[in-house]
């Protein structure tokens, strides 16, 4: 008689590790609690053995393992052995998701969405508008991608100015800062990030991806300065404005160096994008391998079945080792290159990762490249990160009294 249910997420029985996350979600929101056995066969789950959920690991193809009491019992002890580097994380209510996004189709893709989306987790589009009108109080987490929060419109100015599809952007993001009672589209996008921040602070979870973690920390830093050039909001910047960056106000970097040129497809100093050098066929990222028992958050965000990850680009690749100030922590680097990949840190009473890159299984997306075959990808570790930080908050409050 089976009592539980094991799925593995180890590189060499499960075989699809990203809609085994779907799988733990719907437990969680069957009211079935979940335990996360950090370190354990690549950060397996161990859940209830219920019927439904035998059946949705089948018809969505998941390996799992059927267990009695007392094989699940000495798993446990395992685990709880002072001499394993484990843990087991109860997991208790499934999180409520928010996707930061505009409603209007970019031409290009978010991989967290897609991740979502295939792994069947479910999850709420919202933008501005929601979000200058406290909507983001229902939920617990939120994600970000590609998003530019400095009013600089993706810096893409220099290859796409005269394109449609930035036109359109441009325009509407105008219309919209018009409507919400803003004078320019940089005074509104550092409304909505303050306003996140503040999410974050009073206990939200924020995940962000490519731009939308550079440009997050930029428009915080630069609150009260002008550094758009005209052809963004009409009007000429501050003169000196980067002697009048505060870089007590950001989230993650400090001491970055601001990209005047309007013409370069670069925000600042924080990407590694244009410093890097190295072979796509020797692009890898380390993640760090931290005590389960001790350090049980940073263990869950990297719970994976390699910790050698296939590198990827987007605006923004990776971040300056050097520009991190020293209480955010880095849980994914390249050293030789001298960048972080995968950063995390606390704000208040809530937390944020950043990851750079814009996906995971395609090296250098491009403007109007088709979207990934997610499906094509179903044991991605790059993607697996993007995963764990959704499930991260199922735990998140218990840790924090701990």
């Amino acid at each position: 008689m089976a009592s539980f249910i094991l799925i593995p997420m180890d590189a060499e029985t499960q075989q699809n590790h990203l809609k085994a996350y779907g799988i733990t979600f719907l437990s969680l929101q069957q009211g079935h609690k979940v335990q996360w056995l950090l370190n354990y066969r690549g950060g397996s789950f161990l859940l209830e053995d219920v019927k439904f959920l035998r059946d949705a690991c089948t018809v969505r193809g998941v390996s799992f393992e059927l267990l009695s009491d007392q094989k699940a019992i000495i798993i446990l002890e395992e685990i709880k052995s002072p001499s394993q580097n484990m843990d087991a994380v109860i997991l208790e209510k499934a999180p409520k998701i928010a996707v930061y996004s505009p409603k209007e189709k970019k031409p290009w893709d978010d991989a967290v969405t897609m991740a979502l989306s295939y792994a069947e987790i479910p999850y709420t589009v919202i933008y501005d508008e929601e979000i200058l009108n406290d909507e983001l109080l229902k939920y617990e987490w939120l994600h970000v991608h590609h998003e530019d929060f400095t009013g600089q419109y993706g810096k893409f100015y220099g290859a796409y100015r005269t394109t449609p599809w930035y036109l359109n952007e441009k325009f509407g993001a105008e219309a919209l800062a018009k409507k919400l009672g803003y004078n320019k589209v940089s005074q509104e996008k550092l409304a909505v990030a303050k306003r996140i921040k503040e999410f974050i602070t009073g206990g939200g979870f924020m995940f962000a991806m490519c731009s939308a973690t550079d440009s997050f920390d930029i428009a915080l830093a630069a609150d009260g300065v002008d550094i758009c050039e005209p052809m963004f909001d009409g009007d000429p910047s501050t003169p000196n404005y980067q002697d009048k960056i505060d870089f007590s106000k950001t989230l993650a970097f400090t001491n970055f160096t601001l990209e005047r040129n309007p013409l370069v497809y670069e925000y600042s100093s924080i990407d590694m994008t244009t410093k890097r050098n190295v072979l796509r066929t020797e692009d890898y990222f380390t993640l760090k391998d931290f005590s389960a028992k001790w350090d049980p958050v940073a263990s869950m965000l990297c719970q994976n079945h390699t910790q050698l990850v296939k590198g990827f680009m987007g605006q923004t690749t990776a971040f300056d080792s050097n520009i991190i100030k020293p209480t955010v922590l880095v849980m994914g680097e390249n050293q030789v290159n001298g960048e972080a990949k995968y950063i995390h840190g606390i704000e208040g009473k809530g937390m944020f990762t950043f990851y750079g890159g814009h996906d995971p299984e395609d090296y250098q997306h491009r403007v109007g490249d088709p979207k990934t075959e997610i499906s094509l990808h179903p044991n991605s570790p790059g993607y697996r990160l993007i995963l764990n930080n959704v499930l991260f908050p199922a735990a998140q409050k218990k840790k924090q009294k701990t």
